[in-house]
Formats: C-alpha cells, sequence, structure tokens
C-alpha cells in the first residue's frame, strides 16, 4: 500500500497540483497497480526463454533521397499563404 505522502511527493517531483480528492484517488489507484505488480511476480517464468519474442521486427521506414525536386522560398509559394511577414510565414506563437 502506498501512502499518501509518497504521492504528494511524487506529484511534487511530477509539478502535478493534486487536489486532496485527487490524492485520494491516486493513492487508490497506484496502490492497486503496485498490488497487481505483487500478482505478477508470482508468476512462474523460469521455463521462458528472456529473448523469446513471438513479432517480427522489421524497418519500415523508407530511404531518405534528397535527389527529387525541392521547393524554393519564392512569391509563388507564399501567394497562399493567408499570414506572412516579408518572405515568411507568419504563425502563432508557440511559447509565451
Amino acid at each position: 500500500m502506498i501512502k499518501k505522502e509518497e504521492v504528494k511527493h511524487i506529484a511534487k517531483l511530477a509539478r502535478l497540483g493534486l487536489s486532496e480528492n485527487e490524492e485520494e484517488k491516486m493513492t487508490k489507484d497506484l496502490s492497486l497497480i503496485l498490488d497487481y505488480f505483487d500478482k505478477l511476480k508470482e508468476v512462474d517464468v523460469s521455463n521462458v526463454d528472456l529473448a523469446s519474442q513471438n513479432t517480427v521486427i522489421k524497418n519500415i521506414k523508407r530511404k531518405d533521397n534528397s535527389s527529387g525536386p525541392s521547393l524554393e522560398r519564392s512569391e509563388e509559394l507564399l501567394k497562399g499563404t493567408p499570414n506572412k511577414k516579408g518572405r515568411y510565414v507568419k504563425v502563432r506563437a508557440v511559447f509565451k
């Protein structure tokens, strides 16, 4: 069983502001999760090969190819842009 003080500490490390009700709920939820891990520890895996895997992993990425045509920054490209500043596309700020 996880203690409420531990939940508060974890929330502080994760910079989460939890209300009293949320702390109670997290205490119960995390306790259930940890109890489940204890049940998993009871499973006999002595006959399981550590490197066994039942799926084949393959690389599905395409090769990087830069030999094709590229777009140059031009008035033609910026013509369809709703908001621009000079020769750049103007977008809403991401950081405040």
